[in-house]
């Protein structure tokens, strides 16, 4: 979208730059299959991200979801099936089983809080950095020194961890309002600025194509 500002005879065009708001959860499996995507998107088209991570658990009772473990077993073996199949085709590893998972998501999803604010490393690299550590490593993502080393492997000071713990605790629960009142309810979730609505790494070509003015 292009706006011409006027002053007396001069002509400026000025671009303004599309948003995403970016919904997740530090152990969906989904987000991790997403990788950088979102981040390579958004470069391409000029793009700002607002990243939010959000109680999955809380926003699934909510919507009308459940907890994987809880979904009936055609959603289970489906999933069993799509998990292994997504990672392949992104050339990622996964362990369809995780030592660590379920997990509580919030200390690293306050790690996020806290980079976001008062960091300046890559925040698209933490949080594939979290959900890496999950879904193919093996670590507890809620345990401090696994949460120092995501953030210092993204550029981050290591102890953002610990940093304002309670104002992140109130984004976080903040986020997760926010997430139901915009009609998320899944992760990955990403909304543009002009609300338009994209549910699962499948999606991020669609975004894309939305964003380049092709949708």
């Amino acid at each position: 979208m292009r706006l011409l500002l006027v002053t007396g005879l001069i002509h400026k065009k000025v671009t303004l730059m599309a948003h995403i708001d970016y919904f997740f959860a530090t152990i969906s499996p989904f987000t991790y299959l997403a990788g950088t995507g979102l981040e390579e998107i958004a470069q391409k088209h000029g793009a700002t991200i607002a990243y939010k991570p959000m109680d999955l658990m809380t926003v699934f009772s909510r919507t009308g979801g459940v907890s994987p473990k809880d979904r009936h077993i055609s959603r289970i073996e489906l999933r069993a099936q799509e998990l292994p199949r997504q990672a392949k085709k992104r050339k990622l590893p996964l362990n369809l089983q995780p030592a660590f998972f379920p997990v509580n998501m919030a200390p690293s999803s306050y790690a996020v809080i806290a980079a976001s604010t008062y960091g300046d490393g890559d925040l698209g690299a933490l949080v594939h950095g979290f959900t890496r550590a999950v879904w193919a490593e093996q670590k507890d993502i809620s345990q401090p020194e696994v949460i120092a080393d995501c953030l210092k492997a993204a550029g981050f000071d290591p102890s953002l961890g610990d940093k304002d713990m309670i104002g992140s605790a109130e984004q976080y629960a903040k986020n997760t309002e926010d997430a139901v009142a915009a009609g998320v309810f899944g992760a990955p979730f990403y909304i543009t600025d002009k609300d338009q609505r994209f549910w699962g790494q499948d999606r991020l070509e669609d975004l894309g194509l939305v964003l380049s003015g092709a949708l």
